[in-house]
């Protein structure tokens, strides 16, 4: 089983991760942007997103795969992933090999994404490269708040500005309902 946690940046899609693998310390925690700094190192990102790079997409996809199929754990997934054919080329992979997929949204309003993402700090002692990650994700807002009409049918929306064990109670609640018997 993969538990995809996607919103925007600043939704809280890593802090969720960690409430959730306290919930489930079964879980393995796989955060694919640590796929997409890899391949960085090694190739050329032309647009400066490495998800438009059709080698992330499919790492992504099967190290995702690999992990379930190798140590048989629920898998927490923290990544914004929007882009419709994106998501469609990884999810599609999860689907065609028979893993459950559950996608969650944190929707968060585009002014508390603002100040959250003002506050965080990426890279302590690189005040550059700091505030070239707070443009990129606040250049992102929009596209990641519009991208709620092109979800894939089965997302479940959950409102990020909730408390975390909230929004932990009800991740949970959902997938026991997903898995318990008719």
């Amino acid at each position: 089983m993969i538990v995809w946690i996607n919103g925007a940046f600043g939704s809280g899609k890593t802090t969720l991760v960690a409430h959730l693998r306290r919930r489930l310390p079964e879980a393995l925690v796989f955060d694919p942007e640590d796929v997409g700094q890899v391949l960085s190192r090694i190739v050329d990102v032309p647009t400066g997103n490495f998800q438009d790079l059709p080698l992330w997409r499919r790492q992504v996809a099967e190290l995702g795969l690999g992990l379930v199929a190798e140590y048989e754990r629920p898998l927490l997934v923290p990544m914004t992933l929007v882009d419709p054919r994106y998501a469609a080329e990884v999810f599609g992979a999860f689907d065609r090999a028979g893993v459950t997929l559950h996608h969650f949204f944190l929707r968060v309003p585009p002014e508390e994404l603002e100040r959250r993402i003002e506050e965080r700090t990426v890279a302590p002692g690189d005040p550059e490269r700091d505030a070239a990650a707070r443009r990129w994700c606040r250049a992102m807002i929009e596209p990641c708040t519009a991208a709620v009409a092109t979800l894939p049918e089965r997302t479940v929306l959950l409102d990020g500005l909730l408390p975390e064990q909230r929004l932990v109670d009800e991740v949970l609640g959902h997938l026991d309902a997903q898995v318990a018997p008719a």
